[in-house]
């Protein structure tokens, strides 16, 4: 149980730093690079943006999980 409420929590705190830097980094391709993308009804920095914040908080969770998952491992006796 203790394992489960680690991964997530884990994948909690990556998601939630990897939405702002995925929302920035976004948002500066689309404004520099992409001004004719669309996403959602959006176009420009505003879909990247957005695009970037939905795959940052799904990498950020996926490589918070796996930390906490390795440090639960390397804990171990």
């Amino acid at each position: 149980m203790r394992d489960v409420v680690r991964r997530v929590i884990g994948a909690a705190v990556g998601a939630a730093a990897g939405a702002p830097l995925g929302l920035l980094l976004g948002a500066l391709f689309g404004g520099n690079f992409a001004s004719g993308f669309e996403f959602q009804g959006l176009r420009g920095y505003e879909a990247t943006g957005r695009l970037g914040l939905l795959l940052g908080a799904a990498i950020g969770a996926a490589i918070g999980a796996a930390v906490a998952r390795a440090r639960r491992a390397s804990a171990r006796p």
